[in-house]
């Protein structure tokens, strides 16, 4: 029971290709976010599309195939942990941030 304790399990597309940083270590890193889209009916009956945005980080291996495969638009099945962290931007102001380090990745559709 121990691994579902933080894990998170998404299906969408990609809204930006991903961005590939090379570590000093040679080791890459993969950012990129996907859009979730979740369809229902209001009272009217009219059809809402609610998309939500996630930050996906993905390190090594898997940052290789996201350099690689994906792209734009590209749907895809992401398996992963939620990671909060928190920077100072170069004018002091305190940012927090909310991602997903991305641990399984599955290409979906065509």
């Amino acid at each position: 029971m121990n691994s579902l304790k933080n894990k998170v399990q998404l299906i969408g597309n990609l809204g930006n290709d991903p961005e590939i940083i090379l570590m000093e270590n040679g080791t890459k890193l993969a950012k990129f976010s996907l859009a979730t889209n979740e369809t229902y009916k209001n009272a009217k009956g009219e059809k809402i599309t609610d998309t939500q945005w996630h930050n996906i980080v993905a390190w090594g291996k898997l940052a290789e195939i996201s350099e690689d495969f994906l792209s734009k638009g590209k749907e895809v099945m992401i398996e992963g942990k939620l990671m909060n962290r928190t920077y100072e931007t170069n004018e002091g102001e305190k940012r927090y941030i909310t991602e997903i380090k991305c641990n399984e990745l599955l290409m979906l559709g065509k």
